[in-house]
């Protein structure tokens, strides 16, 4: 082998050497151009990307929740229609011996002299009142709910508004949220109506609802419903309440008590009939010693033409 042979073979096994140099200078520029790329974005994370704008509750709202309900007895008749008389607890289970105490003690006359005749009115019965609702927006995160019966209204705060200083009221101070899919865009629905094209054709007042039926919470089952584009829920957390009582003959629930409920409005049935479903769970730790559920409804109704607000006043039970 000649000596232009032999350097022909060194130079090729240096020949990989130099390819492997040229791959690593080269993979070294594309790493640090990456990096001088990635520093304003991680800059930018460093000093917090611009928070997206908080949502609307009001404009956000999957249906127009608003309007005059009239609440529809299909279950309890006995205990929301007439006063039960003393002593009749019926399916109000887990009362604690300190409740019954308390409802044993239960003197209409005595609450209106020391200005309490609104305890079956507050927070935890008034749902239960036979009577109407008003439902409105007090203002874009403020849902206001008035009752004819005792005259009472509720706050529902989406901003999560926190309980004011001062003494607890009857309706205390209730937190909202919506429940699911929000946004009229992603809800909307052939099926949704107006309540002008309602009237129009003579089928109702519009927006959504299910067919009637006895909503009984656990005790039985509420309405079918249809696809959840064309309904609504919020869910509701109330603080800041005083104690009231959960059926009009004094069965109590104590200012501890958690009080949660949704407020559900079901699709649209073929008459144009709007149903809001209201489910409620009181959960008290010194009267009681399991949750107690109802479940309430509603129909909408065309106007206020029936609307009769009455101060809080509880009838005697009916004698014997």
């Amino acid at each position: 082998m000649n000596e232009a042979h032999r350097s022909s073979l060194r130079n090729r096994r240096r020949l990989p050497s130099r390819r492997t140099a040229w791959h690593v200078a080269l993979g070294f520029v594309f790493f640090a151009f990456a990096a001088w790329i990635a520093q304003p974005v991680a800059a930018q994370r460093g000093r917090g990307a611009a928070p997206a704008p908080p949502q609307i509750p009001r404009a956000v709202a999957p249906i127009d929740v608003t309007g005059y309900y009239v609440s529809l007895v299909t279950e309890d008749w006995r205990w929301r229609m007439i006063t039960p008389r003393k002593g009749d607890y019926a399916s109000v289970p887990g009362m604690t011996p300190e409740a019954r105490r308390v409802a044993g003690e239960w003197d209409i006359a005595k609450d209106e002299a020391n200005g309490e005749q609104c305890k079956a009115f507050g927070v935890g019965g008034i749902v239960r009142q036979p009577g109407r609702v008003h439902v409105t927006w007090q203002d874009d995160s403020t849902l206001k709910l008035d009752f004819d019966a005792g005259t009472q209204t509720r706050l529902l705060h989406f901003d999560r508004t926190p309980a004011p200083a001062g003494p607890r009221t009857w309706q205390g101070h209730s937190i909202a949220a919506w429940e699911g899919p929000v946004g009229r865009g992603e809800r909307a629905d052939p099926r949704l109506i107006t309540a002008e094209q309602a009237r129009a054709r003579g089928t109702g007042t519009g927006f959504g609802t299910v067919p009637g039926g006895g909503g009984q919470g656990l005790r039985g089952a509420s309405a079918p419903r249809r696809a959840a584009l064309d309904t609504a829920t919020i869910k509701v957390e109330t603080s800041a309440f005083r104690e009231g009582y959960l059926r009009k003959n004094g069965v109590p629930y104590s200012e501890s008590a958690q009080i949660t409920e949704y407020f559900q409005w079901l699709p649209p049935q073929q008459n144009g009939d709007v149903w809001l479903v209201v489910t409620t769970t009181v959960e008290d730790p010194k009267y009681l010693t399991q949750p107690f559920y109802t479940s309430t409804n509603f129909k909408r109704e065309a106007d206020g033409a029936k609307w009769r607000p009455t101060p809080c006043r509880t009838e005697p039970p009916a004698p014997n």
